[in-house]
């Protein structure tokens, strides 16, 4: 069975805001087993609209279509799949009360006339309710394609799939079962990787295909089987990733279970009863937050400071202006320096330090652009690392806090 996105909207196609939603909706789709033929980025015009909703219907099983609901003039999406289903606009008693629900509890003000003229929805179509906003989803069926129509706000078509279209489709269709196994690899390269393992590869059943994505440091290594039948599926995955495990032991950190790595610490630290804090300079609190970006992070992550000039790493952090002095901010002894102050201030059980050259000048260091130092504190010891990141500031700055989350995971994992 096929799917296609249909994502609307001017902001799109000018680069104003990234399309996150196909991804999360393609990523959901392939869980149950449906594949994504295509995914269509289409401004806000009529006539183009209409177009690609028959271009679609004429390629898919599933055409999944976000954004263009809102309330105002440039909203077009909702008029036009209406006419392209020769339907008309009829209101929806319940998105009206769920409107004037949400109006009452949380915006605390009159609801306006355009608001309720979004419980206006085609005859035609189910309902699928946005408990998270005011424009609801809605499912239509023609010629044997179903047409999803889900508003462009990420958290409610998010919800929206979840609660409400993936069910309803697994309801309604039959689908294989499919199952993913990520394993987290930090230290080898992509190519390299597949040298080492090209045996396995090779004799893999045909049912089940290896994958690698590379990021910045990291290489994930995803197995996808895809069958009729679960107990066979699952029974050679088993069996795959027990071949797979011992060829790649020295770099493997871990299985994603679509958690990210900072997400998988978090997990352990919880599960330990132990919590971390960080000290950034060149990462500029990017590990921080994506540590924060974590639901129940406040279990594990105490807090950070962005030490960015050498006045904040002496005045905030305490560290020794001698120490500066002579090895300059850029160096392993900062680092460590600001690691063991980071954990002693925040009074946690590690701390995570940065401090380098991202670029495009060198500042006061006699360091090349791109060199990096992270440290690890813990309440015995604390160590650095060096490391080169090329000289994109982007790239250096983002691998070097995938680094510093890989050291920081083969820390705990030394307990």
């Amino acid at each position: 069975m096929q799917a296609e996105i249909i994502t609307i909207g001017d902001e799109i196609l000018i680069g104003q805001i990234v399309d996150s939603n196909s991804a999360f909706i393609a990523k959901k789709l392939n869980k149950i087993g449906v594949s994504v033929y295509q995914i269509t980025s289409v401004q806000d015009d009529r006539t183009h609209l209409l177009k690609a909703f028959a271009e679609a219907e004429a390629n898919a099983d599933i055409v999944i279509i976000t954004g263009g609901l809102g309330p105002t003039k440039d909203d077009i999406t909702k008029k036009t799949i209406t006419e392209y289903f020769d339907d008309t606009l009829l209101e929806d008693v319940s998105v009206r009360k769920n409107i004037e629900h949400l109006w009452e509890v949380y915006v605390k003000k009159p609801v306006t006339q355009v608001n309720l003229d979004q419980a206006l929805v085609p005859s035609k179509a189910e309902v699928l309710m946005n408990r998270y906003g005011s424009a609801p989803g809605m499912w239509l069926e023609k010629n044997n394609t179903v047409f999803i129509a889900l508003p462009g706000v990420p958290y409610e078509m998010k919800a929206l799939i979840a609660d409400e279209v993936i069910p309803k489709l697994r309801s309604q269709f039959q689908f294989p079962y499919i199952q993913h196994k990520t394993f987290l690899t930090y230290g080898l390269g992509e190519s390299t990787l597949a040298e080492r393992i090209e045996t396995f590869e090779n004799e893999l059943p045909e049912f089940i295909k290896l994958a690698y994505l590379p990021s910045l440091g990291r290489v994930r290594l995803r197995l996808s089987a895809k069958g009729s039948d679960k107990v066979v599926v699952e029974a050679e995955m088993e069996k795959q990733t027990q071949l797979l495990l011992p060829q790649i032991q020295d770099i493997f950190v871990g299985f994603e279970d679509d958690l990210s790595i900072e997400a998988v610490i978090g997990k352990y630290l919880t599960e330990i009863g132990k919590t971390v804090a960080t000290a950034e300079s060149c990462t500029g609190g990017l590990i921080a937050e994506r540590f924060t970006a974590n639901a129940g992070a406040s279990k594990y992550f105490k807090g950070g400071v962005v030490s960015y000039t050498k006045e904040a790493k002496v005045n905030v952090l305490h560290v020794s202006e001698a120490i500066i002095d002579t090895h300059s901010v850029v160096s392993g002894e900062v680092a460590e320096a600001m690691a063991k102050n980071a954990r002693t201030l925040l009074n946690t059980d590690y701390a995570i330090a940065t401090t380098g050259n991202a670029g495009p000048t060198k500042d006061d260091t006699a360091e090349d652009l791109g060199i990096v130092y992270i440290a690890i504190a813990t309440k015995d010891a604390v160590y650095s690392e060096k490391y080169s990141f090329g000289n994109h500031r982007v790239k250096v700055i983002n691998k070097a806090a995938n680094k510093a989350f890989e050291m920081m995971q083969k820390e705990i994992l030394k307990k």
